[in-house]
């Protein structure tokens, strides 16, 4: 494939699919150091795709494999060297999130999605983005019925979280 043309869908597929890409660096990366690390890596992995692309899936469903396991490799490293390197300050970030609002039940989400395992972590953003259980299963290479059960399992958590964290809240405020 010729550099101008895979430049060119390189940049209409990162403004194209901004927000899967957010949705993932949040679920594996937690300060913006390291989302602008992963988006990094994201990047180059999405570039190195794209004549490897033969249009069997949707766009979006390729970019979401790419992405995903080049989260989870990345965060496979990361643990590796959690703890050996200090962290950047005083750097400007090109990564900026879509909305200036944060939201702190989002916040609550995404800090709750990132202690699930990796493939629970994928499965649940693939959930949240109203992926099928075939695409997820497609896309995680797990059966139909593993998607169906690792969702009730993962659903089953979170509101045990939920619930703990409210109950928590409530002891706070003198409830």
């Amino acid at each position: 494939m010729e550099k101008n043309k895979q430049k060119q869908v390189f940049d209409t597929w990162l403004h194209d699919h901004k927000r899967l890409l957010f949705k993932i660096l949040r679920a594996y990366a937690f300060t913006s150091d390291d989302q602008e690390d992963l988006f990094q890596e994201i990047c180059i992995q999405v570039w190195s795709s794209i004549p490897d692309f033969r249009g069997e899936s949707k766009v979006s469903t390729w970019i979401y494999r790419v992405a995903l396991y080049a989260a989870m490799a990345w965060s496979r490293k990361e643990r590796k060297y959690n703890g050996k390197t200090k962290p950047l300050s005083d750097v400007t970030h090109t990564l900026v999130a879509l909305d200036n609002e944060r939201d702190s039940r989002i916040d609550w989400l995404y800090a709750q999605i990132g202690q699930l395992n990796e493939v629970d972590r994928s499965i649940c953003l693939l959930m949240l983005d109203g992926y099928s259980y075939s695409e997820m299963a497609e896309l995680m290479g797990i059966t139909n019925s593993n998607v169906g059960i690792k969702i009730h399992r993962i659903k089953q958590y979170l509101m045990r979280v939920a619930k703990q964290h409210s109950d928590s809240k409530g002891d706070q405020n003198g409830i």
